[in-house]
């Protein structure tokens, strides 16, 4: 899965604002394995119902459970992101996704013209991240969202990043957007281009339903546009919007070889 800090929502100033108490909160209560997962639940649900989270996120939080598979993968994110770009490339089947890439492009013309008209982004940047996240909708994952999202929060490595997902999958729950065994990637990412539940609520569309896929490239497309994407630009010209949604470099690079290629045919 392609994942660092795609869809960041908690930069250094955000967290400086929300503050101390919420992180140092997470700090504490935190956990590097499952042993008092079900004994954190019960304060970060206090949490979450003074921040909002309704009867139906509070009972999917109840049921979560410690989810070893997503510490797992999360353990080895950086070796995913190693190597050059032409590695990068070859492990995530970049010449696939070109050549799938041009077809879709030709196949949903006028979906990508609208998405273009409506956001100023051009059709290969979204391909190449819609095929590089789930093959163009064939691997969306099948780890259970809240249980991911809720691990993530608890566990040591990255609380005060998480912390504020996971309370947006339960809010997305209580909107019925999310169920209590909704699926998806290891950290909790949501549909065809693998949406944190944070950036659904804040760059979702639509219904915000990011299965669909038409509602996920036009989801996509308003993130980058909210992080600078420059209408008529090049992608190369527009990486620091990529960067935006991945910070790998070695991610970013390959977003722009796959997106010149297909937008060049």
């Amino acid at each position: 899965m392609a994942f660092l800090a795609k869809g960041r929502i908690l930069a250094a100033a955000v967290v400086a604002v929300l503050g101390l108490a919420t992180g140092a909160q997470a700090a504490a209560s935190c956990g590097s394995n499952g042993a008092g997962f079900d004994a954190w639940k019960p304060g970060f649900a206090a949490e979450a119902k003074s921040e909002g989270v309704g009867a139906k996120g509070l009972a999917a939080l109840a049921g979560a459970t410690y989810a070893t598979k997503t510490i797992s993968v999360d353990r080895g994110i950086h070796k995913a992101f190693s190597g050059s770009v032409d590695a990068f490339m070859k492990r995530r089947g970049g010449a696939a996704i070109i050549s799938k890439g041009r077809s879709l492009k030709k196949s949903n013309a006028a979906l990508f013209s609208q998405i273009e008209s409506n956001y100023g982004v051009s059709p290969g940047v979204l391909l190449a991240i819609w095929g590089m996240e789930t093959g163009f909708g064939s691997s969306m994952g099948n780890q259970n969202t809240v249980s991911a999202i809720l691990t993530l929060a608890y566990d040591c490595r990255r609380p005060e990043f998480f912390h504020p997902h996971a309370i947006a999958a339960l809010k997305l729950v209580d909107r019925g957007a999310l169920s209590a065994s909704s699926v998806g990637a290891a950290h909790g990412e949501i549909g065809h281009t693998q949406f944190l539940p944070g950036n659904v609520l804040k760059y979702g569309v639509g219904s915000g339903n990011l299965r669909d896929k038409a509602t996920a490239l036009a989801s996509t497309a308003n993130f980058l546009k909210a992080h600078g994407w420059r209408r008529g630009a090049s992608a190369a010209d527009n990486i620091g919007a990529i960067a935006g949604w991945n910070d790998a470099n070695v991610y970013q690079q390959a977003i722009v070889r796959i997106a010149t290629a297909i937008d060049g045919d």
